[in-house]
């Protein structure tokens, strides 16, 4: 579990996750894929800020689930977390080798819910 007193930002793509955590912690939403939610969260992290949760945790696989809610440190760092740094490119590596193997089918809306709601529960599973 996180240390609450850690100031954080959460990045997603995840309507439900903005919606739950506006009003707790500064939440950036992405109009975009979980691809873009990663590369926000691998270019925060370059500017010195650190990974607070792991991006793929979960047994949900990135070509299941076009959502992702990411937390990383409100603050920057003076300088790069190299281990955020290894987990960031590693999780887009693999979430890129997944999606090019086998894409995203095109889901029900009911279906995209359940997603919006197994993503929510995942990252609400650490505070």
């Amino acid at each position: 579990m996180l240390n609450l007193v850690e100031k954080l930002i959460i990045i997603t793509n995840n309507p439900l996750s903005k919606e739950f955590f506006n009003d707790k912690y500064e939440v950036q939403f992405i109009n975009g894929s979980l691809m873009d939610v990663l590369i926000k969260v691998r270019d925060l992290i370059h500017k010195g800020y650190v990974l607070l949760t792991h991006p793929l945790m979960g047994s949900v696989k990135p070509n299941q689930t076009p959502y992702k809610t990411v937390a990383i440190s409100k603050l920057p760092k003076d300088k790069t977390d190299e281990q955020s740094v290894l987990v960031i490119e590693n999780s887009i590596q693999t979430a890129q080798k997944l999606i090019k193997s086998k894409p995203y089918k095109k889901w029900p809306e009911e279906v995209l819910e359940d997603f919006r709601v197994i993503d929510l529960e995942l990252i609400k599973s650490i505070f």
